[in-house]
């Protein structure tokens, strides 16, 4: 995949007179979008007559949806997110499909290359052109008035082939990425798994914990509740109509989203000395875990150790572990029993678990040294890999940020790809 620099310009260039285009090739015209093609959104649709297989793909605002028995659209169309905040991105479709109302279809009124015109509409970041609201929405007038560059219908099919073929170069390289990333965050999970389950001695005789998610385990590790080593509670919100709560407080208080931290550091909202007190919440000590204990993502089940004192609110529990049980080794425990928590909690009309499943689960406790030991093995292995993984993430933004700037010289005739197509 070669750089911009790689690539010709053209012979002659001339001032579009457009800030975001800058200059153009000499032999291309510049008109409003309104001129060359039609916007227009779908066609409403209720989700009940979206199903996971059918006759005729649904496409909304972010891509695919589903499928159906009817279809308002047939050919190859670019399609732009209408609504949401991803108003603005776009994707294709081919044959007869559905266009729902939050996707915005792309007609051309002239002889066009529709791949051309589908990556100059990605070149120009139509989300900026977004009307705020409480759910953001695309002015199709304002995107339709916009003026863009327009090649010769020869030079489009050049472009549309030559970023066909780099950008499939790059989704290669980013594929490969993201699955090294899954291998990469599978093989962490499998790493915690077994030192908190089998410990770090591979001569160790083992024994039945009769606990499904533990299997077997060391012969002298304890198997008991965690209710027996470790208080469980949870915390409380103060009213937010009380500004003596909440107004110049200096107290951490956090929301179940702070479990996403895994290590927390710091809140994202204060409360009062004052709230402290009226509200009855106990300021958990550093190196106590909260854990989340609602809703159906994946917040349910995920654990935090925290690095400062903190109070919490009704939707996490707070697990502050005896003398015998270090809380980074507790830590690790909880990330294994992740998938046995969620399916603890699930019930009722909002899954949920809440203190007394928690302090009845069931954990593997060694003997503190083996803790010790797990916990400081754990922490260089799941660093090392976590490097990885960052490595790999990195990788993939560059790799986004080149495609974009190669389809953004392509359709704007910074580079001249008329050769190499």
């Amino acid at each position: 995949m070669k750089g911009e620099s790689a690539f010709p310009r053209y012979l002659e260039y001339k001032d579009s007179g457009i800030e975001w285009l800058g200059e153009l090739p000499a032999t291309w015209d510049i008109m409003p979008l309104k001129r060359i093609a039609s916007l227009k959104s779908g066609e409403s649709i209720n989700s009940d007559s979206i199903e996971d297989t059918g006759e005729y793909a649904v496409y909304g605002g972010n891509g695919l949806r589903g499928y159906t028995s009817r279809y308002t659209h047939d050919g190859i169309y670019p399609l732009v997110g209408r609504q949401g905040a991803l108003c603005g991105n776009v994707n294709y479709s081919v044959g007869k499909f559905w266009a729902s109302e939050h996707a915005v279809v792309v007609s051309p009124t002239r002889r066009l290359n529709t791949y051309w015109l589908g990556e100059l509409l990605r070149a120009m970041n139509l989300n900026q052109y977004s009307i705020a609201a409480a759910q953001p929405g695309l002015s199709v007038e304002a995107v339709s008035n916009l003026f863009v560059p327009t090649p010769p219908l020869p030079e489009q099919q050049a472009i549309a082939s030559f970023l066909d073929r780099e950008t499939a170069k790059i989704d290669t390289v980013i594929e490969k990425q993201q699955r090294l990333i899954a291998l990469l965050t599978e093989k962490r999970q499998a790493v915690i798994s077994h030192a908190v389950t089998k410990g770090l001695d591979p001569n160790a005789q083992m024994k039945d914990s009769g606990i499904e998610w533990l299997g077997m385990v060391p012969e002298h590790w304890e198997v008991t509740r965690l209710g027996y080593y470790a208080t469980v509670e949870n915390g409380t919100t103060p009213s937010r109509d009380n500004p003596e709560y909440w107004f110049d407080g200096d107290v951490p208080w956090l929301s179940s989203a702070e479990v996403n931290q895994y290590v927390v550091t710091e809140a994202s909202e204060y409360i009062t000395e004052a709230a402290l007190k009226a509200c009855s919440l106990r300021l958990l000590p550093n190196e106590s875990l909260i854990v989340g204990m609602i809703g159906e993502g994946k917040t349910r089940g995920m654990s935090a150790l925290l690095k400062i004192e903190a109070t919490i609110n009704q939707n996490l529990a707070g697990i502050i572990p005896r003398q015998s049980v270090r809380s980074d080794y507790l830590h690790y425990a909880f990330q294994t029993a992740y998938l046995y928590l969620r399916e603890a909690g699930r019930g009722g009309n909002q899954a949920a678990m809440n203190c007394e499943i928690l302090r009845a689960m069931m954990s593997p406790i060694p003997p503190i040294g083996e803790q010790t030991a797990i916990a400081t093995f754990l922490t260089t292995e799941t660093a090392r890999i976590d490097t990885l993984i960052a490595k790999a993430n990195q990788s993939i933004e560059l790799m986004k940020e080149r495609r974009s700037a190669l389809i953004s010289a392509a359709v704007t005739g910074k580079i001249d790809v008329r050769q190499v197509a």
